[in-house]
């Protein structure tokens, strides 16, 4: 089947979607790992057992991630001669009323959020028209949440494979040079140009394969060397990583869950660009549906001849495994991964020689991220020039990040690059729950940074974020308020690269657990300000020496939080006091007298035993300082304000 009877096929099995005959209903629901775990199965099978007893005639569809993960479960409701309805926060309480707008029209105004692809309907705004949705430009995420991921057809209908039948008509200088103008760059980490890696990639081994052939001295005749000789020389790899591992990021897996074949055209248009014919995506095995749709996505290619020999009638052969890595943080850098793949321990080597030089199995390996294979689709199926038209003049197109922490809207986004933090805190997020002040944004993970308030209007890009003292990373954002406290979340990061730390290299092993022990010894009252300084220092070694970018990037949330937080470094140090009332060391829980009624809650909640509250009901209540392990349940319980924290 050649790729205009392939996509023929496909229009004819997304037409049943987008226009379904007869009187069928057609109903999506959001199962990726998010609606899952918000309760979409249950959700699904009280759907089912409803519309049953009530004899409707209906079809459901599950979709990816659409990326309102505050809003889950989520459903989507197409009746015949009507727009789609998207209705969030479903329950199985209130499948009912999901039920009851199919058989009568009647809409239940408190779980829809919009139509979607088309005007408003009675009164209901278009999706794309409400503030989380309307300050992004979904490129990448275009099909997430509107496809079944785990159906061929669906993709191929909405300009799937149309990148490689593309590429496949263009040599692959054409390809590389194509991804040179449109200006993308890795959406992993530092942001290294994707065209860039790729000519490293392509010329890698050249001078191998040109000694192939050589004239004889003697004779001045051509000698070959063998066929089996030549293609050792040329192979080459392709490397796919999903090893997400920063705490608070999911781009990776939403995409792989909601759209996995865009990952897959992307690495077949980089493998016949570099002249690779085997390729490895390497994805952690802490992501099962991940894992299982990318098995089906590359049993579903093999069927129609996607991969293999011979793809879309063309010259162009190419296989694709899949390695699952063990959740090592340490793994996501390059050469580590590449080692865990060839079956030794997960550990960075010195570089160079880069993997475009030397990589898997000593081959010339290039090596993408999920988010950046995803953009060559789209590239490849557009232009260069499309591409570009969002972005700054060195940081093109769009990027997706994970809005989470103490924000409203947490979830799935895609802005252009040089969009502000106020516009996604405030316009896409919503701002903080309620009415905190907010304090700053983690950016990039614990390779990344602590921005603050009055950096807000800071454009995200490579080169804002890196001045900053951030990175972009894998696209993690994690907001914190009034509540947060600072010191603990630098500490907090730093325990996490410590932890995950390799060990090779004595700057990493070593100086991160240093670092470790001043911040401990600070949010226990008892550092001294001397300890910043050897925090800096400290810090500037294990960026300059480590052997890999965990341990050169591993201080930055420690040193943004002191350059950006100094005085509240200082509270901690010389006031002994936590600002943000978090380090349990330097704060006490007291009773407020005057406002306690002996209500005894805070006392059958207390979980020390004996209690560390003493009081008998209706009577005021005292803690006992001794015993109390300031774990915050005796505040939280109060239904009178009468637990004090200072």
């Amino acid at each position: 089947m050649n790729f205009t009877e392939l996509k023929q096929t496909s229009l004819t099995e997304w037409g049943k979607i987008k226009n379904p005959s007869g009187s069928a209903t057609l109903i999506f629901v959001g199962m990726a790992t998010c609606g899952k775990s918000a309760g979409a199965e249950e959700v699904i099978s009280e759907l089912k057992k409803n519309l049953s007893i009530k004899k409707v005639k209906f079809e459901i569809i599950s979709v990816g991630c659409i990326g309102l993960c505050y809003l889950e479960p989520l459903v989507d409701v197409v009746k015949p001669g009507k727009p789609r309805v998207c209705f969030g926060k479903v329950t199985v309480e209130n499948v009912s009323a999901i039920v009851d707008y199919i058989l009568s029209d009647k809409i239940p105004k408190k779980l829809v959020i919009g139509t979607i692809g088309e005007k408003p309907l009675n009164g209901i705004p278009a999706l794309s028209e409400i503030p989380y949705m309307k300050y992004q430009v979904r490129r990448i995420l275009k099909r997430c949440g509107f496809i079944d991921p785990e159906n061929i057809y669906h993709y191929i209908a909405n300009d799937g494979y149309s990148g490689l039948e593309n590429a496949l008509k263009m040599s692959p200088d054409e390809i590389i040079d194509e991804i040179k103008k449109s200006g993308l760059r890795g959406r992993g980490g530092a942001g290294f140009p994707t065209g860039m890696k790729w000519a490293a990639g392509r010329q890698a081994g050249a001078e191998e394969q040109l000694q192939t052939t050589t004239v004889h001295n003697r004779t001045g005749e051509n000698y070959t060397c063998s066929e089996q000789r030549r293609e050792k020389l040329q192979t080459k790899y392709i490397i796919c990583n999903a090893d997400e591992g920063d705490p608070g990021a999911f781009m990776n897996r939403a995409l792989l869950e909601s759209d996995p074949h865009s990952v897959l055209e992307g690495m077949l248009i980089a493998g016949y660009a570099i002249g690779a014919e085997e390729g490895y995506i390497y994805c952690r095995a802490e992501y099962p549906l991940a894992l299982r749709r990318l098995n089906i996505a590359l049993k579903q290619m093999d069927d129609l001849k996607l991969i293999g020999e011979k793809i879309l009638n063309s010259k162009f052969n190419f296989k694709i495994h899949i390695k699952e890595g063990a959740g090592a943080f340490v793994c996501g850098e390059e050469t580590a991964l590449i080692h865990s793949i060839e079956g030794k321990r997960g550990a960075p080597r010195a570089r160079p020689p880069f993997p475009v030089e030397k990589g898997l199995r000593d081959k010339p390996t290039v090596i993408n991220n999920v988010e950046t294979l995803a953009n060559v689709s789209i590239i490849l199926q557009n232009s260069a020039r499309w591409f570009a038209e969002y972005g700054t003049e060195k940081s093109k197109g769009t990027k997706t990040f994970c809005l989470v922490g103490k924000i409203k809207n947490t979830g799935l986004i895609e802005v252009p690059l040089g969009t502000t933090l106020k516009r996604v805190i405030y316009d896409i997020g919503d701002g903080i729950p309620e009415d905190k002040k907010f304090k700053a944004i983690q950016i990039g993970g614990p390779s990344g940074g602590c921005i603050p308030k009055n950096l807000l209007d800071l454009p995200i890009d490579y080169e804002s974020l890196t001045s900053a003292g951030a990175i972009m990373g894998s696209g993690g954002m994690i907001v914190i308020d009034e509540n947060n406290c600072v010191v603990d979340l630098a500490k907090y990061f730093l325990s996490f690269t410590q932890k995950e730390s390799c060990g090779k290299c004595v700057p990493c092993r070593v100086g991160t657990k240093q670092m470790l022990n001043i911040l401990e010894k600070i949010t226990n009252g008892s550092g001294v300000m001397n300890d910043l300084i050897k925090l800096q220092e400290l810090a500037k070694t294990i960026k300059l020496s480590s052997l890999c970018g965990l341990g050169q990037t591993s201080p930055n949330p420690v040193l943004t939080t002191i350059k950006y937080f100094y005085n509240e470094y200082e509270a901690h140090i010389k006031d002994k006091k936590c600002p943000a009332k978090v380090c349990k060391s330097l704060i006490t829980y007291s009773v407020i007298t005057d406002k306690c009624n002996g209500c005894h809650l805070c006392f059958k909640n207390c979980p020390q035993e004996p209690k560390a509250i003493s009081g008998e009901p209706k009577k005021t209540h005292r803690i006992i300082q001794a015993k109390c392990i300031k774990c915050g349940i005796c505040f939280d319980v109060c239904k009178q304000d009468a637990i004090k924290i200072e």
